[in-house]
């Protein structure tokens, strides 16, 4: 299956400090994709950043260089990434999650399906 044209952007917002079952919760979204099948995905780390607590997060500061912004981004089909989704109601994210709509213009990933 090839991915081009029209696709779907998810990107999840967390603190890199963030945990499951005490790993951290960016590798588990990142393994629940991957499980999942989809195209791939990106965890970005932050250097500096702010959320809904208001409280800047940065590298600068020594006493708060652990609890900086990750970015998770995953990029697939439309029906895909809203499957995907559900997989995260359980997960304890308390950032923000945004989809957009995206065009894919080259992809070097899925190799397409014989049979």
């Amino acid at each position: 299956m090839r991915l081009t044209g029209r696709a779907l952007r998810l990107t999840i917002f967390v603190d890199d400090t963030d945990t499951w079952h005490h790993k951290p919760l960016f590798t588990e979204i990142v393994h629940r994709a991957h499980r999942a099948g989809l195209a791939g995905a990106t965890v970005l780390h932050g250097v500096e950043g702010f959320g809904a607590s208001s409280v800047v997060h940065t590298t600068r500061l020594l006493s708060m260089a652990d609890d900086l912004p990750a970015v998770v981004v995953i990029v697939d089909e439309e029906e895909r990434i809203r499957a995907f989704m559900t997989e995260l109601e359980e997960l304890p994210i308390d950032g923000l999650v945004t989809v957009q709509e995206v065009e894919v213009v080259r992809y070097g990933g899925r190799k397409a399906e014989s049979g």
